[in-house]
């Protein structure tokens, strides 16, 4: 039934931090820039006179990222959704083919990981053919929980 994942939406406060975070320091690329509104938005995300920015941004591969920013009506930021165990989604993982200079460069951007880059035990997952899973947990302006990752 599906093919693909097309996009992840991030429901943002300050859309140019935003925008200067995943172009700046990720190195993704703004694809387009729009504004909606009107009954159709309305009758799709169940709200009432909404009307939203909206900026695509997107990597050479895999799906873009929607950012979006509700004009109306206002939204709030639910407490814990900085944290790893709160329910629903929780983080995007961005898969990279060298993990320490991904690291690297985030810090040249003022980006702290949470933590040393971690190995995954392969006492605990294996993968195919030996290969080793290593991540990086960080994030973005707002709090959103991001992940590096690399398989070798």
């Amino acid at each position: 039934m599906l093919d693909s994942i097309d996009h992840v939406n991030i429901v943002v406060r300050d859309m140019e931090v935003m925008v200067r975070f995943y172009t700046g320091a990720l190195g993704m690329r703004v694809s387009k820039r729009v504004t909606i509104s009107g009954e159709w938005i309305d009758m799709v995300v169940g709200l009432k006179g909404v009307e939203a920015e909206v900026v695509y941004i997107e990597m050479q591969q895999g799906p873009r990222i929607e950012l979006i920013r509700y004009l109306s009506p206002p939204g709030a930021r639910p407490d814990g959704l900085d944290q790893p165990n709160t329910h629903g989604l929780r983080h995007i993982a961005f898969r990279v083919t060298d993990l320490d200079p991904a690291v690297h460069l985030l810090a040249q951007h003022g980006i702290a990981t949470l933590a040393p880059t971690q190995t995954v035990p392969d006492k605990q997952v294996t993968y195919t053919g030996g290969v080793r899973k290593r991540l990086a947990y960080f994030r973005d302006p707002e709090g959103n929980i991001l992940e590096l990752c690399e398989y070798r």
